[in-house]
C-alpha cells in the first residue's frame, strides 16, 4: 500500500509542476535558472519518448493503457519481498500515468525542465528514467546473487 502512495504522490507532483508552468507562463518561454544550463522551458510534446511518433495521439493513447494495465497486473502479483523492483515499476506506473493525463486531456504532454543539451522534459520523465534506472540495478543483482 506504501508503494502505491509513492505512484500518487508522483503523478500528483508532476501534475501540480505542469499546472504551474501552464497558468504562469507561454508556451517557448524560457526561464534561465542557470543560464545555458538549466532552463525552465514550456514546450508541448505531442510525441512520445524524444518526441517519437509525434501526433500519433491514439496510438501512443493505447500503448500506454495497456502498459498501465500489464504493469498494474504485475505488481498485483510480485512478492512484497521484492521491494526494489516494485519501487522500479511503480516508478514507471506513475511516470506513464502522468504523461497518459496530459494526453487525454490535452492531446499532448507538457514538458518544462531543459537542460539545453536534451530534449525538454518533465516529472514523469523523471519518474519513468528512474523506475527503469531502479530495474537495472535490480536485475544486475538478481544476477550476480545467482551466479549468472
Amino acid at each position: 500500500m506504501l508503494i502505491l502512495l509513492l505512484a500518487v504522490l508522483v503523478i500528483l507532483f508532476d501534475q501540480i509542476l505542469k499546472l504551474l508552468v501552464v497558468n504562469t507562463m507561454s508556451l517557448n518561454q524560457s526561464i534561465p535558472v542557470i543560464t545555458n544550463i538549466f532552463h525552465i522551458t514550456y514546450v508541448h510534446n505531442f510525441g512520445a519518448a524524444f518526441g517519437l511518433l509525434a501526433h500519433r495521439t491514439g496510438f501512443i493513447i493505447l500503448v500506454t493503457v495497456v502498459v498501465v494495465f500489464l504493469l498494474l497486473v504485475f505488481l498485483r502479483h510480485l512478492p512484497k519481498e521484492q521491494k526494489l523492483l516494485r519501487a522500479a515499476l511503480v516508478l514507471q506506473l506513475a511516470g506513464a500515468t502522468g504523461n497518459l493525463i496530459d494526453r487525454v486531456r490535452m492531446g499532448y504532454v507538457v514538458d518544462f525542465f531543459d537542460l539545453r543539451v536534451w530534449p525538454v522534459f518533465n516529472v514523469a520523465d523523471i519518474a519513468i528514467v528512474s523506475g527503469i534506472g531502479l530495474l537495472i540495478l535490480d536485475l544486475t543483482r538478481n544476477t550476480r546473487e545467482k551466479g549468472v
